[in-house]
């Protein structure tokens, strides 16, 4: 998760440092636009997969559970009960990447329960591995003013790292927005589904202010900060919850709506350390006009207000779909989050409209557009060595966006009335798919979803004793035959809901989240759907 966030910051510290600015500031109409015509999602390629997976599915999901889990008993440390970062594909302990953050350390949590939860394991190493974990993490050196964690620990000591173990370069200790929200999750989940180890885990999340990386100027939260001054030019020095000092905050705010930092918003939000009004400071997408045009394309949509805030309803068009995109097109932006909160159930007008089209159009730009013959695009271990963002370019609010091949081939689409766009490519290359990613579509097209798992298995190498690999260039046939703990920690949450009547999502959101948030997602209404 670190390495994607830091990936996006430097890519777009600039782009999404705005705020939800009023009407008159971004010649938003004084009275509201027609609304755009009322329409329903009618039945598609996604909904006419199986509306549930079958038996002969679900044993096949237990396997695959099984082997997933291997992949997390190999990445942890005994002693410390911290998960590695990530881990070669034999399991190999000497193969551990040597580092950790506080999102492998909440996935190993949640992936723990349902390990349980399945079978895999029983309550007592359950119990035994969770207390572990929790025990080390009370003592993590952690920023004690917000009861923030820092981005990198040594898995094996407990340390917080200063120099980066596989390259050697200095670190400069970081407390990350969405990271800590991910630990946030799995100690929420930990508390609720092991009610043993409850007071362990409520003590550390209880201190975890996600009011302090919330700017009231700009009704967003920042993407993190510095406790220590990093010494570049980017950063704002500021103290949004009462610290009694600065801290060095990074240069750009989250301001795109359907992307994975929203879990750190709704804890916020639940807490009450975070205002409600923050639901709609985001941007679902950038108001249509040319002051936007370095987006992907012309948004559809009308301006509407909730809470006092005037909220642009957009949703961008692709292959006759309307979508509200996340920044950069990917899968885990969209569809992370939901593993654990019922997006779909609580806003049926809104994300109950958006995730299954969103499915749709990964599946759409796979078998149709660039005719892979597979499809999944989502940040993940690059086959070729390092680690890549990968996504559906058009299905991103930035207008390079992320590619879905080796080569970066991207869309170029015109923003009508502002700028021209390119001829769209007639081929595109080596495409990249992560197994992780139809996980996360299980849930909106399982039949799709199983399918296309099942055939990556068959037709690569792309299988191995922790389970899938992380990454396949279906072209080339080449394989990044690494485990990773945020992506093998998606795949299990997927499978617990799957396999334990939506164990994830019972655990994690009733409570204060349904309390505060749930309302705010029946409010609006996405101006999404089909055109055809």
């Amino acid at each position: 998760m670190s390495r994607i966030r830091t990936t996006i910051a430097t890519a777009a510290v600039a782009a999404l440092a705005f705020a939800a600015l009023p009407a008159s500031a971004t010649g938003a109409p004084s009275a509201p636009e027609a609304a755009p015509p009322e329409t329903t999602v009618p039945e598609t390629t996604v909904q006419e997969s199986e509306r549930t997976t079958t038996a002969k599915d679900r044993r096949q999901l237990q396997a695959w559970a099984a082997d997933t889990w291997r992949s997390f008993e190999a990445m942890v440390d005994e002693e410390t009960g911290l998960p590695d970062d990530n881990i070669g594909g034999d399991l190999d302990p000497a193969s551990r990447g040597g580092y950790t953050s506080p999102t492998n350390i909440g996935a190993y949590l949640w992936s723990t329960v349902v390990a349980r939860d399945t079978g895999l394991i029983d309550r007592r190493e359950a119990r035994v591995r969770l207390a572990a974990t929790l025990d080390t993490v009370a003592g993590l050196e952690k920023h004690e003013p917000s009861g923030m964690f820092y981005n990198w620990y040594d898995p094996a000591t407990g340390a917080k790292l200063l120099t980066f173990p596989t390259s050697g370069d200095p670190v400069k200790p970081f407390l990350s927005s969405v990271d800590n929200g991910w630990l946030a999750t799995g100690l929420l989940l930990t508390a609720r589904a092991e009610p043993s180890l409850a007071r362990a885990a409520d003590a550390v999340r209880e201190d975890m202010d996600f009011g302090c990386y919330y700017d009231p100027a700009q009704n967003q939260i920042r993407g993190g900060f510095w406790d220590v001054d990093p010494q570049e030019t980017a950063p704002v020095a500021g103290d949004y919850c009462e610290m009694g000092a600065d801290v060095w905050y990074t240069g750009h705010h989250y301001g795109a709506f359907n992307t994975e930092p929203r879990i750190a918003s709704y804890l916020g939000i639940a807490e009450g350390q975070i205002p409600a009004e923050h639901y709609f400071g985001t941007y679902r997408t950038f108001p249509d006009t040319c002051d936007w045009s370095w987006t992907e394309t012309r948004p559809v949509g009308r301006w509407a207000e909730h809470l006092g805030v005037p909220v642009f309803e957009g949703a961008l068009p692709y292959r006759g779909m309307r979508v509200v995109p996340t920044w950069g097109g990917s899968m885990f932006e969209a569809l992370m989050v939901p593993l654990f909160v019922p997006e779909e159930t609580w806003g049926p007008r809104s994300w109950g409209r958006n995730h299954p089209l969103y499915v749709q159009g990964q599946i759409e730009h796979g078998l149709r557009e660039a005719d892979y013959g597979y499809w999944g695009f989502s940040p993940s271990n690059n086959p070729a060595g390092g680690y890549r963002e990968y996504g559906v370019d058009q299905l991103g609010l930035d207008g390079p966006g992320y590619t879905s091949d080796q080569e970066r081939t991207t869309v170029d689409q015109p923003y009508e009335g502002c700028r021209e766009g390119s001829p769209a490519p007639t081929e595109y290359g080596d495409g990249v798919v992560t197994p992780h990613a139809s996980f996360l579509a299980l849930r909106y097209a399982p039949g799709a979803a199983m399918a296309n798992l099942r055939n990556i298995a068959a037709d690569f190498d792309a299988y191995g004793p922790g389970g899938f690999y992380d990454a396949v260039a279906v072209r080339s046939g080449q394989v990044s035959q690494r485990y990773l703990s945020l992506d093998q920690g998606m795949i299990m949450a997927a499978l617990g809901n799957e396999l334990a009547d939506d164990a994830m999502r019972r655990y994690v959101s009733r409570g204060a989240l349904e309390r505060e948030v749930r309302p705010l997602m029946a409010m609006e209404t996405f101006a999404v759907g089909w055109d055809r």
